[in-house]
């Protein structure tokens, strides 16, 4: 039977969360990427509505959902994913986290391992892996003020583009323009002190984790997604890695129906 999607929004200590929900049946919570908000999972959930009840909010500081001026952090994010469950009485979940969602839903298993079902990640952040160093030095070179980037990469546009350089020029070009606009997830990934990033990734804890986790890999997202789903899968106990053919850096939007078809498998 047809459910209609539905919009709501719930007042926290840390502010006002908004979510889109929909369906009936066993709960699936679904935490966005970097980049985003939870919108991106809106063709995964119409697919998955019929078996499951979904939830797709924007995290603090993201979409619709209030953004505090506050110090962000992932413990921040976890907390208020912990009030946002308790407000809707949600004792026990299926946490489907993609990139920073990801990180997000792995701490929050960690930390309350009794109310997690299981974990669908889809290269999630949060590990030593990727040539972390080299991305938070890219990161911060793209977004330094004066834009001096940006200048010197336009500058040599021109010249990149005769010589068959113009697609790594352009990935430069739209990375920053991606964080550029998502100020919050440039500072939970990039923006804080390193030792407080470092003190937050979830390497030596994911042995602790007690529920099922299944991470999902697009067959051709880059390398460093590819490092990070598959330390997840070699650090938690009971993981399953799968790789999704084909798939890039945004299986949601990409291939949502191969997602959906894995997330029911796993949660039946």
């Amino acid at each position: 039977m047809y459910s209609p999607l539905r919009n709501s929004r719930v007042k926290l200590s840390l502010g006002h969360i908004f979510w889109r929900e929909v369906g009936r049946g066993p709960n699936l919570v679904f935490l966005h990427g970097s980049w985003g908000d939870g919108s991106q999972w809106l063709r995964t959930i119409e697919l998955l509505s019929p078996d499951f009840q979904c939830f797709a909010p924007d995290l603090l500081g993201f979409g619709d959902s209030e953004h505090p001026n506050v110090n962000y952090s992932i413990d921040l994010e976890v907390e208020c994913l912990a009030q946002y469950l308790d407000a809707l009485n949600l004792q026990e979940v299926y946490l489907i986290g993609d990139s920073l969602g990801g990180w997000v839903a792995a701490s929050y298993a960690i930390k309350y391992p009794d109310r997690v079902q299981g974990l669908v990640l889809l290269a999630p952040e949060g590990v030593k892996a990727g040539n972390q160093g080299g991305r938070w030095q890219t990161a911060s070179w793209l977004i330094a003020q004066p834009p001096l980037a940006y200048w010197l990469l336009r500058s040599i546009y021109p010249i990149a583009k005769l010589l068959g350089g113009q697609k790594q020029i352009d990935r430069l070009l739209n990375l920053r323009q991606q964080l550029m606009q998502s100020p919050v997830a440039v500072q939970l990934l990039f923006g804080r002190r390193r030792p407080e990033i470092i003190a937050e990734l979830v390497d030596e804890n994911l042995a602790l984790l007690k529920a099922p986790v299944l991470v999902l890999q697009g067959s051709e997202d880059t390398p460093a997604a590819l490092s990070l789903c598959q330390s997840y899968a070699a650090l938690a106990p009971n993981a399953e890695l799968e790789s999704v053919s084909p798939g890039d850096s945004n299986l949601p939007q990409e291939v949502p129906d191969i997602v959906a078809r894995y997330i029911r498998q796993f949660a039946k």
